[in-house]
């Protein structure tokens, strides 16, 4: 199976977006590194379908994961919890793109 056949974009749902937007404003305030591109997007998606490449909610993931080892002994557990959660779901979403759908059972 070749790269051409994975989905270039995604479509993801409004409220991860707005979740994902707000953790990538702490990240960019941090200056972790690469969270520039992501946030714009998810800024923007406000006004769009919240439909985005790929690799901008790939680097969105990555830039959450960053964030959360970044201030894991300063902020609460639960914020903690909450910024690596919806890193998580951005990586799931990216991984689940890359699955590739079967056609056919296998017995």
């Amino acid at each position: 199976m070749t790269s051409s056949s994975f989905q270039r974009t995604l479509t993801l749902p409004a409220t991860l977006c707005e979740q994902a937007a707000h953790h990538l404003e702490q990240a960019a305030r941090r200056t972790v590194d690469g969270a520039g591109i992501p946030l714009k997007a998810f800024r923007a998606a406000a006004d769009s379908d919240y439909t985005f490449p790929v690799s901008v909610v790939e680097q969105a993931a990555g830039c959450l994961l960053v964030l959360a080892t970044e201030t894991a002994q300063t902020v609460r557990p639960s914020a903690l919890r909450t910024t690596i959660g919806v890193a998580l779901r951005l990586r799931d979403a990216v991984q689940a793109v890359h699955r590739p759908a079967l056609t056919t059972r296998f017995w």
